[in-house]
Parts: C-alpha cells; structure tokens; sequence
C-alpha cells in the first residue's frame, strides 16, 4: 500500500510537472500568434472541398512547413472536441467531455492546467478566442474556463463573463448574462455593424448567428459576420506593443461531417462541409497575409480530431463514419520552418508545447498547473482566520466559504 501510494504521488508531480518534451527548436520567438483550429478536418476534408467547391486551398499552397497531428485523449484512442481541444489549449492530455482539467481532479478541486490563452494574457499579451460554434462549445471553451464537462454550459458561460480575456466571439448562448459580461468590462455585441465599430483596446463579448458565420456569404437578412470577418477584425482590435494571442474555429467542418448515414441530407452535408473549409481557409488567409506583413506572427493551423473517416471511392471522396476517427491531422505552420520538420508528425499536446515555447512562455508558466478551487480558498481564507476571529474576519470567510461551494458545485445547465 505504502509502495502504491508513492507510486501516485509520483506520478501526479510527473503529469503535472512543466517540463518540455522533445521538440522541435523554434529560431525566434513570436509576438503574436494565431493558432487556427478546423474542428473536425481531416487530411480528406481538404480534398473533398476541392472537388466539391472547384477551388485551391490556400492554406496547402502558402504554407511554410506541413507536417501531422496525432489525436487521441487519455480514456479513449478517439478524442472529443473537449479533450481535444484541451490538448491544443494546454499541453496536456485529459479524458473525452473534460474542459482543460486534469484526468484526475476533473472538478478542478486542487489544480488545473492553464491554457494558452491564459499563458499569453499572464505575459502581458492581449487574448482572444474566435468561434463559427456557439461560445459554450468544447474548443473555445477549452482556451477560456476550466470545467468537469463540455455540457455545463452555466458554469462555461458563468467563467467565460468573469474571463480576464480581451475578447471572447462565438454563436449565441441561452445561459450568457450580457448583464454578467457587462459587468466584467465587456462590450456585449450581437451584429457586424456592432463589431466593425469596436475600438482597438477594447473588451468585447460576441453573440452571433451560427448559422451564418462557417458561409463564405452572409446569407440575405442575417446581420452577423463570417469568420474570415471576424478574423480581420479581431487581429486589428488585438493588436498592440506587446503582442497578441488569437485562437481562431472553424466548427463547421465537424458539424456538417457528423451523422453520415442520414441518406436524405448527405448531399447537404457534403456541400456544407466543403463550404465550412472554404470559409476557414479564408480566415487563415487573412491571417497568414497579416503574418507576412508584420514579420513577427506565427499562424499555426490544426485539428483537434478528423469526423467522417472521408475516403476516395470510386473516385470520388465520400464519408465512411457517422463521428470521429483516430486519423492524424494536419499541421500548417505560417510564418516559421523551425516549429516542425516537414511531414513530421507529433502528440496533439505537442503543438501546445511547441507554440508556448515560440511565443518565449517559460516553462513554469506553460504547460504548468494553476491552483484549483479549494488551492485558492485556502490562500485567502487561512490568512484571514490567522488574524483572528474579528467580525470582518469571519465575514469574510464566511463570502469566501460561500463561493467556494458555488464553485465545487456549478449550476448545470
């Protein structure tokens, strides 16, 4: 027993430890970067928009390195959106349906690993989180809170509102309290026009139409924008002497590959999945043009995982699953031949790692372990009770006791 229980604690301190792994060695670090993630896009996705959309891919014919991503999470050899989008967020891996939480405190009780965009706004950096899917969804919820479960949306949209992020866009939310946000410094935005008159500088909350931001058109009488709009202009409101972190989704591309076997809309779903890789193929043209004019941006693209195990049948390529696959994907890296080897292929935890050491995040501030709910209680409420047991003491603790059962236990929802 005494054996075993070394053991544990042994490997806790290995899994939590900050220590990098084998990398590539990045020449320079990076001001800005802008990390784009096509959720759900597969090495075929590229292909199937190309036969179906008639168009070259911007991202394979620019690119400065091309290499792979290997998907899985810690319960399972075919990840989610959340424990995927938690490695590309934090460098490290967790169970299906956790939000950048460890696989052993999911609740998020003692530690919690901290994520790029923390890591970037710690440095001084201006942050940012960009989605087509709503602002709950599990990849912009990895980058921004920390949680049990991608469905918790009350406790996602609760920590999204008190976020220290600059702007935080995506698809409207039921449990989003604009009043909450408003409250945090946010300017609450619902439409183009409203985003095109934000100020560089500025904090802002998006709520848009998620039917209409994956489009490479906006359709007739929407009036929220498309992703390659809302990349152009979240990279002129980020923009400043310290330099900046943007995570950019295209969710899209997974929407449209799931359920396959519905024989009445494949059609559609091809169609629109092939249109969801156009439009981010766009933004990460906005982007990559942005990098090459400024000389000192990284742009790194991915997937957290590849839906629909796409395959050439007969000439023609055509989905084979009704949900993800454990398939690697790709990597296109802008902006630096030193992060990856060409045709590399590396841990989808690997691109985290890589990228917190091109934007010069020493390695106890990424990956690395931020105190968890009971960690930061304690903190606070022990020195307060040294003190003594004034009034404002017990007060006090008794708010911070308070909170802290509010936090252990979160609305669902």
């Amino acid at each position: 027993m005494k054996r075993l229980t070394v053991f544990l604690l042994t490997a806790i301190l290995v899994l939590t430890s900050a220590a990098p792994i084998a990398a590539a060695e990045s020449a320079k670090t990076y001001t800005n970067v802008i990390l784009m993630i096509g959720d759900g896009m597969g090495e075929n996705h590229l292909a199937l928009a190309k036969q179906e959309r008639g168009i070259s891919l911007y991202m394979e014919n620019n690119c400065d390195v091309r290499g792979y991503s290997k998907t899985r999470s810690v319960s399972n050899r075919v990840t989610d959106s959340a424990a995927g989008g938690t490695a590309l967020a934090t460098g490290v891996r967790t169970n299906n349906r956790y939000v950048a939480s460890y696989f052993y405190d999911p609740l998020c009780w003692f530690s919690m690993p901290r994520t790029l965009a923390e890591a970037a706004k710690d440095s001084g950096r201006r942050s940012g989180v960009i989605t087509t899917d709503r602002t709950d969804g599990a990849t912009p919820s990895s980058f921004t809170v920390h949680t049990s479960d991608r469905d918790n949306s009350a406790d996602i949209s609760a920590q999204q509102a008190k976020s220290p992020l600059d702007l935080i866009w995506g698809g409207t939310v039921e449990t989003f309290s604009a009043a909450e946000a408003e409250a945090n410094g946010f300017t609450v935005v619902t439409t183009a026009q409203e985003m095109q008159a934000l100020e560089p500088g500025s904090k802002s909350f998006a709520q848009f139409d998620v039917n209409t931001m994956w489009r490479t058109k906006v359709p007739e009488g929407s009036t929220s924008p498309t992703l390659s709009q809302m990349t152009e202009k979240a990279i002129d409101l980020l923009q400043n002497r310290n330099g900046f972190f943007l995570m950019v989704e295209g969710a899209h591309i997974d929407k449209h590959s799931h359920g396959s076997n519905d024989a009445d809309n494949y059609d559609k779903k091809v169609s629109n999945a092939a249109q969801a890789v156009e439009e981010f193929d766009h933004a990460i043209e906005v982007a990559a043009e942005f990098a090459k004019q400024d000389g000192n941006t990284l742009v790194v693209v991915t997937a957290d995982h590849e839906t629909g195990g796409i395959t050439l049948k007969d000439g023609k390529y055509v989905y084979t699953k009704t949900s993800h696959t454990n398939a690697d994907v790709p990597v296109f890296v802008f902006g630096s031949k030193d992060l990856l080897a060409a045709g590399e292929h590396i841990e989808n935890r690997q691109v985290a790692r890589r990228i917190g050491k091109a934007m010069g995040l020493p390695a106890e501030a990424f990956p690395a372990s931020m105190p968890g709910k009971i960690t930061v209680y304690a903190r606070k409420a022990l020195p307060r009770l040294r003190e003594g047991v004034d009034a404002d003491s017990i007060q006090e603790v008794w708010a911070l006791t308070r909170d802290l059962f509010r936090n252990l236990f979160p609305k669902k929802g």
